[in-house]
């Protein structure tokens, strides 16, 4: 595939940074968007509503459809998905992007918030897969994507945010399982996730501010990186945990220069990316603080 005109991508979450940049890439070929997310009215911290988002898709050449989703319900999950199917005859792409963060251990971690993060990453990422796949059988080249890290079973990704890194860790292990049980299906499951921070609204608001936004890349990698796995065929690229810049560069990018928020600042690993990964040619990036330095300087 070299194109998405007239392919039809459910995403939740898709209101504000990766997943409304993976909406509006899809959008520059003729896409049709879904915007599953709760965001219906302005938050004071948040930039963007599932409306707002609808506007940059159809001005960016896109069809949208913004709905208002929790995905943590399955009624709502099912409905919207529904929707989506009756308004643009099925569905090609289920990106996974939704996601709840809490950087914090054990004691701090309250069962309320444990909950939130289990029920919208794991259980929200199953659910949403799951009630797609049916509509991702009739498409001629059906990918589900999760915005999630690769399964690099370290104690240290663990050990000041089990909560978090488990419910991240689990939608990850959604990819490892329904890509094989999919396969079969020519129904691509994969991962991608983010050498750098990101300039997102949960890296301004939790990670440190304008200093660690200004060490990052902006969200537009992430959507191309994933325009870069959708036009690929399903039946042959399945059960990868992506990283953003290594698949632009295997698809022929060479300068990532112009994805950084500020070219005088050094680059910021995230969390989670394996330590023998090794970055493009060119690319250098300096370690992520541990959690545990995040939780002291909070």
């Amino acid at each position: 595939m070299t194109s998405l005109k007239g392919k039809t991508l459910f995403v939740s979450g898709g209101s504000r940074g990766i997943g409304l940049a993976i909406a509006l890439r899809a959008a520059r070929d003729g896409a049709n968007v879904v915007i599953a997310a709760k965001t219906a009215e302005p938050h004071p911290k948040l930039k963007g509503t599932i409306y707002t988002a609808a506007d940059e898709v159809r001005a960016a050449g896109g069809n949208a459809l913004p709905i208002i989703c929790d995905i943590r319900e399955e009624a709502q999950v099912i409905a919207a998905i529904d929707q989506a199917v009756a308004e643009f005859g099925g569905i090609d792409i289920c990106v996974n992007n939704a996601s709840a963060i809490s950087l914090t251990n054990s004691q701090m971690t309250d069962m309320k918030r444990f909950d939130l993060m289990m029920g919208i990453n794991t259980r929200g990422t199953f659910m949403v897969s799951k009630y797609c796949i049916p509509h991702l059988r009739k498409s001629d080249n059906p990918h589900i994507l999760m915005l999630s890290p690769p399964l690099d079973m370290q104690a240290k990704w663990f050990q000041h945010s089990t909560a978090y890194t488990m419910a991240k860790f689990g939608m990850s292990m959604c990819v490892l399982g329904l890509s094989a049980e999919l396969k079969s299906a020519g129904i691509a499951v994969n991962a991608l996730w983010p050498r750098t921070t990101i300039a997102t609204a949960a890296v301004g608001n939790l990670l440190g501010g304008d200093a660690m936004m200004r060490a990052s890349r902006k969200p537009e990698i992430m959507g191309e990186a994933a325009y870069v796995i959708f036009t690929k065929p399903s039946r042959q690229f399945t059960g990868n945990f992506c990283i953003d810049d290594k698949v632009l560069y295997d698809g022929g990018v060479r300068d990532f220069e112009p994805y950084r928020v500020d070219r005088s600042v050094p680059l910021m690993s995230d969390f989670f990316v394996p330590d023998d990964d090794i970055p493009p040619p060119g690319v250098s990036v300096r370690a992520l603080p541990s959690v545990g330095e995040v939780q002291k300087s909070k």
